[in-house]
């Protein structure tokens, strides 16, 4: 199951179903399977403290994931997204909202497919997978 939640922010994601079946596809496609996922879109100031508790980390980031499977292959966790880093981002790479949008939800997802971006390879390998799964014409 995938669930969606705003946190002090007045965004409302479009086109759950679309969305759900994406995420869903692209964990299958990488031999997972899903228990559940609870995306919380919320503002800056809020990841910003989810991160300084949670974390120890005193900076602004656009998502941070947090793991809860307890059994291998299988997905369960939560993903906090600030809708205004992902506005930031758009514009300083020169795309639209709703493409880095999908770029952020679906890089949160390959972290816990186990994908990293550590080093310049593991960053090259995540950005390929990234382009190749918002590329897929059905989920347009």
């Amino acid at each position: 199951m995938i669930n969606f939640f705003y946190e002090d922010t007045s965004f409302n994601l479009q086109d759950t179903e679309k969305m759900t079946a994406w995420i869903n596809h692209t964990i299958v496609s990488e031999d997972y399977e899903l228990s559940n996922i609870n995306y919380i879109f919320c503002s800056d100031e809020y990841l910003h403290q989810v991160n300084v508790d949670y974390l120890q980390h005193d900076y602004y980031t656009d998502i941070i994931t947090f793991d809860n499977s307890e059994e291998e292959g299988l997905i369960e966790a939560d993903l906090f997204i600030s809708i205004e880093r992902v506005e930031d981002n758009a514009e300083q790479e020169g795309t639209v909202f709703h493409v880095e949008l999908k770029r952020v939800i679906i890089h949160g997802i390959l972290h816990l497919l186990g994908y990293n971006d550590k080093t310049d390879e593991e960053k090259k390998l995540m950005r390929e997978k990234e382009n190749a799964y918002l590329s897929l014409p059905k989920f347009q």
